[in-house]
């Protein structure tokens, strides 16, 4: 009998593993827009204790192994919560763990009083893009970062995420067909 990814907060004791995961997640998206100099292949082990003490920060665990992991900043004053950093193991991704992920980090973050939640990936990621759209968000801007690199940052309200959830329950066992391909949301 096989084990189930549990999805749970992230600790301290995750930090090692989180970072080499997203190092091992971010190679892709490297490789997409010709730069090995983004955020989540330079970022420090001390930078990232610094962000799961800082923010919410969700890890999906097969047995002892972090397959993957999604942060969440606590909604402004204007009520919009970030999620960045989504990340799914290879051999783990396109059997819906980036669907569980988001919707549990969303769910976190409507109880800490988020009404929309805005994400952002490259414009070449058709995968991540694919993903954001299933799961009922839309594209709101784009930022042109580099000659290489475009950013697409997409949003939907907490009242899409109780609709886009509702949906998901009748339809269990549903996967996501998407490709979960490296589900890099920040840079």
């Amino acid at each position: 009998m096989g084990m189930s990814v549990t999805i749970s907060a992230a600790t301290d004791h995750d930090a090692e593993q989180i970072l080499k995961l997203q190092y091992l997640c971010y190679q892709g998206e490297a490789e997409l827009y010709g730069d090995y100099s983004i955020a989540p292949l330079t970022q420090t082990l001390a930078e990232l204790r610094a962000e799961l003490a800082a923010g919410c920060v969700l890890v999906a665990r097969l047995g002892d192994e972090v397959v993957g992991s999604v942060r969440g900043t606590a909604a402004g004053p204007e009520g919009t919560a970030v999620i960045s950093g989504m990340i799914v193991h290879p051999r783990m991704q396109r059997h819906g763990l980036g669907g569980r992920l988001l919707a549990a980090v969303e769910a976190r973050l409507a109880a800490e009083g988020a009404a929309r939640f805005r994400l952002a990936t490259g414009h070449r990621n058709e995968g991540n893009l694919r993903l954001y759209r299933k799961w009922g968000y839309a594209q709101v801007a784009t930022e042109q970062v580099t000659r290489k690199l475009t950013v697409v940052t997409m949003e939907k309200s907490q009242k899409e995420q109780q609709e886009q959830q509702e949906q998901q329950e009748k339809a269990p066992g549903a996967r996501d067909g998407a490709a979960e391909a490296a589900l890099a949301t920040s840079f």
